[in-house]
Order: structure tokens, then sequence, then C-alpha cells
């Protein structure tokens, strides 16, 4: 991985504006003329690089974002969604066909257990939930009918890592395309060089890290990119999730300060998660060593960009994990709220909220309590005062 560095890959890429800005114009039309109505036509049958014809289809704003984050991730191409899950949905549905099926982790964000749990039977499309961490679930898991396996680099909320190349060779020697989700890990993983055939992203998350957007992005082959744009049976064409090109605009600058961010996050993090740790408290985070990947995170994680920004402190009931965020978001820790990445603290239990869509019996299964907090730490400039204000809040429940 030493020769691959995602940071240095975007710093690289250069987009001048119209008129010679520094950054890129922002292409503020939904619509493009044609100076001769057989272009037009020729457009329709297949794209021509640098001409456009309708912002559902690509703008180049949508385009340079998408541009970044195939050189970030190491593919061939990416497209840019409205969100996290129009990422999800689009590309599995276009992966997918009734008749088919998925192997998926099972600890994995609420809206993705829900879309594969209750929204793709509709289509005849049956999900298998394993712990992917485990490869002979996920090898007794596949079928004929399996044609993709499903994951998280480090899984919500439990922040357990699977193994990306051994579970790339499980997808191949079974003829299956492996889809992993790396919002928790930009820049510390790159799945596409480990073996993944597509990554995806919620860039509301780390990715932008301002909570002012909500966003998404897949990103893979060329091939699989431009199957997703067809006209005729591509899922971003027909279902429609298109970014506006503001926010593409506003996201490729945030993109330029995400090495920074994310080593920031990740110091933040593991300072916390040791001190806590130390004190007593059971705490989750892959940075530990007593974390059960850690060393396998360490073979595949780019490392200077550290164990990631989120940890998770187990209060041991509902009501000592409520109390907690409340006792925090009191002393301006960070905010009580769903979601994660942002330059701001922010905590939420889990269990009643972004997992609440996974039944109570599976979340007991994968150790979901309802006592668990997880924590996205934000960019604090000194985390020993962190410490110390977030100390004050967990002796004040003793």
């Amino acid at each position: 991985m030493q020769d691959f560095n995602p940071a240095d890959n975007i710093q690289d890429l250069q987009y001048f504006g119209e008129f010679g800005g520094v950054n890129p114009s922002i292409t503020d039309s939904s619509t493009y003329t044609f100076l001769q109505a057989g272009k037009m036509e020729e457009i329709f049958e297949h794209e021509i690089e640098g001409c456009y014809l309708y912002s559902r289809h690509w703008n180049p704003s949508n385009r340079y974002l998408a541009q970044a984050l195939a050189k970030m991730e190491g593919t061939e191409m990416a497209s840019v969604t409205a969100s996290g899950m129009g990422a999800i949905s689009c590309a599995i549905l276009q992966l997918c066909s009734a008749g088919d099926e998925i192997v998926s982790s099972r600890t994995i964000y609420g809206g993705t257990y829900a879309f594969f749990k209750n929204f793709l039977p509709k289509f005849n499309i049956r999900t298998n939930f394993v712990d992917t961490t485990n490869l002979d679930q996920v090898r007794a898991a596949i079928t004929p009918n399996t044609k993709v396996i499903y994951c998280e680099t480090i899984s919500n909320p439990m922040l357990a890592i699977s193994d990306i190349r051994a579970l790339s060779q499980v997808a191949k020697e079974n003829n299956c395309k492996l889809v992993v989700d790396n919002t928790f890990s930009p820049m510390i993983f790159s799945p596409a060089r480990l073996g993944a055939d597509v990554v995806v992203h919620s860039m509301t998350k780390f990715i932008n890290g301002m909570s002012d957007c909500v966003a998404g992005a897949i990103c893979g082959t060329k091939e699989f990119i431009d199957s997703l744009s067809d006209v005729n049976a591509g899922a971003s064409m027909l279902l429609g999730p298109v970014l506006d090109s503001f926010r593409s605009a506003s996201i490729l600058k945030n993109l330029r300060t995400l090495h920074i961010r994310m080593k920031q996050h990740s110091l933040n993090a593991m300072a916390l998660a040791k001190k806590l740790d130390a004190d007593g408290y059971t705490i989750i985070y892959p940075g530990l060593e007593k974390h059960r990947e850690h060393e396998l995170m360490k073979t595949m994680m780019n490392p200077e960009y550290g164990f990631g920004g989120l940890f998770v402190i187990d209060m041991g009931t509902h009501e000592k994990a409520n109390q907690l965020m409340e006792a925090m978001q009191h002393a301006n820790i960070g905010y009580l709220a769903v979601s994660l990445g942002s330059y701001k603290t922010l905590f939420s239990a889990p269990g009643g909220s972004t997992s609440s869509e996974i039944p109570e019996e599976e979340r007991i299964q994968m150790g979901l309590t309802d006592g668990l907090v997880r924590v996205s730490i934000g960019l604090d400039n000194n985390i020993d005062r962190t410490y110390e204000m977030m100390s004050q809040c967990l002796k004040g429940m003793n």
C-alpha cells in the first residue's frame, strides 16, 4: 500500500475555472445547448468526452468530484449521488436482478439493513446476513444465486473489521462482486486496492465533514460506472439520484482537506479511547490492541491516517447511555445527534437510532445493546481538555 497515497492523488488533480479561477466553475444549468442536432442524437447513443446533455446524466461539477473520488479510492471511475443510500441502492440494483441473492454483514448501517431485508424482497432479491469477519460463515451462506458480498470496512456501529483481501478472494471463487462501504474510513482504507469491486460512500460524513449536506459516491471500474449511467438500463440514470452541482463543488473543496481532518479525527479518538480504557470503561476502538481485529486492520490500512474517528463506550444500560449523552451535550463536548464525521463531536445510542431498523433479537446477537454510545470525535484542538470534560460527565453518574 505504500506506493499509493490517496491524499497525493487528490493533490495532483488540477481543475481550472472557466475564467482561470483556482476552483472549477460551478455549472448552474440543468440542460446544455448544441450547435448541431446530430450531435445531440450522438450523445444519446454514447458519451462523448467534454460534451454534456442533461444534468441527470452528467454535469461538469459532478464529474470533477467523481474524478477526485476515483483518484482517492484508486478506481477507474466514480459516480456521485444525492445520498449515501442513493449510492448503495443504485450499486446493488445494478448488480442484482430478480432471483439473485446477497451475502451481507449483519453489522451494517440500519438503513442499509432495512433496504436489504425489507425493500429488496419486493424485487425477489434475498439477503443472507452473516458475520463477515468469519469467512466460514460467508462461504456457507453463498449459493449459486449469490451475486454480491457486502460489508463495511469498519462496521456501523460495532467497529468490526472485515478482511477485505480474503472476502475478495471468496467473491472471485464464487463469481460474485465484493461491494464495500468505506464511509467510516476514507483514506484509512483503500478497499479497491485490497480487491473490492465496488466502493460506496456516504459523503455526508467524513468526506464532506461539515454536517451541511447529504451526498453519496460509487467508485469502481469504468465499465460498471458507465453501466450506472446507461440511458436504457442504468440504475443511477433511471432512478435519478442526481447530486446538485453546488453541493458537488462544495464537497470537492472540502475533499482537499480530508487527509488533514482524518489524521486529527484519528489522533483524537485514539487519545480518548486509550485514556477511557485505562480508567476502566468498556471501550470499543480498533486502535486499541485488545480489539479483536486490531492486527488485521494494521495489515490493510494506510497507517498515516490512523484507526478512525469513532469509538464506542458501553454504559451498560439505556438509561445510563442517555444520561451520559445529555451530560456531554450540556458540557458542550458535542451534540446528541445522529450522523458522524463532523468537525464537531457527535454522539448517539445506535440501538435506538441509526440501527433501530435491525430487530432487537438480532441486535442482541451482535452485541449491539441499548447501553452503547457511539462517539464520532470532532477536530478538537486540545483533546486532553476534552478528556477532562468527558471524565467529569462520567464521574458525575457514579
